[in-house]
């Protein structure tokens, strides 16, 4: 894929075959900057894991100490003193059939997380094809089928996330914003990197993180050293 200018510009500031300390890398992020808005920061964990096998399939869901910076709209199928609930924790919509419906009829997708209480799983199980593939389809591994949709709604509100590896044993997720002090970074980053490691199936022989990369959402990838790391 070609770049512009401005992402050749920023690759220069790089050392493509330096493997950078955390403290050097978040040191760098921010002369990687290039867009007006205040950018997501971003880590990527490539595993030494197979999704195809259930026990390699790694996901989980984290409150990160500093949040993400995001304001996280959140979703809930729920009914009577549920879905009251959930309106008084936050929840930006609350509804039950009447969301699934919405979903499937309008392609209603305005939402970043979406929680269930147990007796809804039948009805939005008919939008699983919708929501799969876009990671909202709620999830007891992830805390997102609970009957205890009010602690829920306000701990993803305040920065609890869902990672999860993709098909090619890939995690990518947000950790903050570049507007956040370094330290925040620092903090979020090991939180994430802990829970990872601890996930680490018994069946994985070898090397289970490969590579970890921090970058911007406009910016290349800057390549961490994954042994300094996990000695954190």
């Amino acid at each position: 894929m070609k770049r512009g200018k401005r992402y050749q510009e920023l690759l220069k500031k790089i050392d493509r075959t330096k493997q950078y300390s955390l403290d050097e890398a978040l040191e760098l992020l921010p002369q990687l900057k290039s867009a007006k808005f205040d950018e997501s920061v971003e880590a990527t964990y490539v595993l030494n894991v197979n999704p195809k096998f259930a026990d390699q399939n790694i996901r989980g869901v984290i409150s990160l100490p500093h949040g993400t910076g995001k304001k996280v709209k959140v979703l809930v199928f729920a009914k009577g003193e549920k879905a009251q609930e959930a309106k008084e924790a936050g929840a930006d919509y609350v509804g039950a059939e009447d969301l699934v419906d919405k979903i499937a009829k309008e392609g209603f997708l305005d939402f970043d997380v979406a929680i269930a209480t147990p007796d809804m799983m039948r009805h939005v199980g008919k939008v699983a094809r919708i929501l799969g593939p876009r990671k909202l389809m709620p999830n007891p591994k992830a805390g997102t089928v609970t009957m205890d949709v009010g602690k829920a709604v306000k701990e993803f509100k305040a920065g609890k996330i869902e990672y999860r590896v993709d098909k090619t044993g890939v995690i990518h997720t947000v950790i903050g914003k570049i507007s956040f002090k370094p330290e925040e970074l620092k903090e979020n980053l090991l939180a994430l990197n802990e829970a990872i490691v601890k996930a680490r199936p018994a069946s994985v022989k070898g090397q289970y993180v490969k590579k970890v990369y921090l970058s911007l959402t406009m910016s290349p990838a800057v390549r961490l050293n994954v042994q300094e790391l996990l000695k954190k």
